[in-house]
């Protein structure tokens, strides 16, 4: 048995982190104090697989576009990137998704600017694409065609686009798209070498079909799109669409009954899922976890949420507190969440994202922040924090504002992580954050993010993540991660003093 069309990725994508979501953030750095064969054991284990080469769990993207070529009849499947080969002698198309195919993105930029290091993820991806399977299929004239949200980055890299003959990549998402580039490939017509679906292109909630095969840890989509506007981002841009709860059920029940027992509510912010513009609403949030927790026999964690929104529905309904006391109650001891907190400065928010505070005015940004954190501390959901420096517009004082809040951030339990500016959404016609930008004001951000992270990731550890003796190992090699990496800021520093003082 072979498939026409074979739908795959690296091994920094295919892999469940041990189960662990936040581990996959390990994928994003170089192998640091470690052989880079234990660091892939460590941030990307490989996942189980059938005779075929199809892994018991797959990234959410490839298992979306797996659904939709089956649902119009194409032999397509998604496998694992050791087992392309398999597929040799049947395979019309190869297609290929990435988070961040060449480490441009967050906070994969971010390692590689501090230590002068190749990530892992783009070496493990060029070395995928040029392995021998991915050479031969070349030969034998399958045709490539890559996509997913890191889409964009292989405009900065047309040379290894040649290279590695990728034939059409496309950027946005792909449902209306996909079939007829599919059914183009098939029938041996051109393809166009870059196809870019707009806003007002994309699939309506019945043009997105349910996943048929298990998605890593659980995740499961409950809406797209966002109204906040952030000019830095490419998915405010897209209309938002709600996903009905039975669809959320089937996807769920689909990863339960293939041995996946977590659930990771995907969207950029959970708690507006059926809002009122900005303003979360009580019922369809109750409503959506008390089915999640119906479903799921393991925990469940959100993908992103904002900080406007924690604090709006806390103040108005003790949204929260219920969810996490009442509903959640006895499913587990923590929930873990994406948040965006980008800058400490009132200024900056209202001129980049005017809409963040939302249905708080701009100028509370700093306080919002704040009072969502304390929300989050007191009902255990621990955050990953993002910061961007580099802003357009930013000044010293902006910088300056953001650490004062910071300071004032240190009580509340959390992961804060520094993230260069990249050119996407509304600005994407402006400048990269280059090394030579680099101010006295950035350093003492990076440093404050990685001082209270350092504090708060052994207490996280020890109290709430990877309990229990079969993730000790990897406990340890985490401990010593951040040992290690305490013991290279201290290094660092001195070098970054030096550089914002040439």
């Amino acid at each position: 048995m072979g498939f026409e069309v074979v739908i795959t990725t690296d091994r920094s994508m295919m892999s469940n982190h041990h189960g662990k979501e936040f581990l996959g953030f390990m994928a994003t750095a170089p192998a640091i104090g470690i052989p880079e064969f234990l660091w892939t054991w460590i941030a990307a284990p490989k996942v189980r697989v059938d005779e075929f080469g199809r892994p018991a769990e797959a990234p959410y993207g490839l298992r979306k576009v797996e659904a939709r070529l089956q649902h119009l009849g194409y032999d397509a499947a998604v496998v694992d990137p050791d087992h392309v080969h398999k597929h040799l002698n049947s395979m019309k198309i190869l297609m290929i998704g990435h988070h961040d195919y060449f480490a441009y993105g967050p906070p994969s930029s971010e390692w590689w600017f501090l230590t002068g290091k190749e990530p892992f993820n783009r070496r493990s991806f060029i070395k995928f694409m040029r392995s021998e399977p991915v050479r031969k299929a070349k030969e034998r004239g399958v045709k490539i065609i890559a996509g997913g949200p890191a889409a964009w980055q292989w405009l900065w890299e047309v040379e290894l686009m040649r290279e590695f003959g990728v034939d059409t990549v496309v950027d946005g998402e792909a449902e209306f798209v996909i079939g007829d580039l599919v059914r183009k490939a098939l029938d041996g017509e051109e393809l166009p070498q870059y196809v870019f679906v707009g806003p007002h292109e994309v699939p309506s909630v019945n043009d997105i079909p349910p996943i048929r095969g298990a998605s890593v840890n659980g995740l499961v989509e409950i809406m797209r799109g966002c109204p906040r506007g952030c000019k830095f981002c490419s998915v405010t841009l897209r209309p938002i669409r709600y996903i009905p709860l039975e669809r959320i059920g089937h996807e769920i029940e689909v990863n339960v009954s293939n041995g996946v027992v977590d659930a990771i509510l995907h969207s950029e912010d959970v708690l507006l899922y059926g809002a009122d513009g900005v303003k979360p609403r009580e019922e369809p949030l109750i409503k959506l976890h008390r089915l999640v927790k119906e479903l799921t026999p393991g925990s469940v964690a959100w993908a992103h949420t904002s900080f406007a929104a924690v604090k709006f529905a806390e103040d108005n309904y003790k949204l929260i507190s219920r969810i996490m006391n009442e509903v959640l109650h006895g499913k587990q001891d923590y929930l873990g969440v994406e948040v965006g907190l980008e800058t400490g400065s009132p200024n900056l928010a209202k001129r980049i994202m005017p809409a963040k505070a939302a249905p708080y005015p701009a100028e509370r940004w700093p306080e919002v922040v704040e009072d969502s954190l304390s929300v989050m501390h007191e009902n255990k959901i621990i955050p990953a924090v993002t910061i961007i420096l580099g802003l357009p517009e930013e000044t010293a004082d902006d910088l300056v504002k953001t650490a004062e809040l910071l300071d004032r951030l240190r009580p509340y339990r959390s992961l804060i992580v520094p993230m260069f500016f990249v050119p996407m959404g509304a600005l994407k016609n402006r400048e990269w954050f280059k090394r030579n930008a680099l101010r006295r004001e950035h350093v003492d951000v990076m440093l404050k993010t990685f001082e209270h992270s350092s504090y708060w990731a052994g207490r996280i550890m020890n109290e709430f993540y990877m309990k229990g003796p079969r993730h000790s190992f990897v406990k340890i090699a985490l401990k010593c991660f951040i040992a290690y990496l305490e013991y290279k800021v201290g290094k660092l520093r001195p070098q970054l003093e030096r550089l914002v003082s040439e």
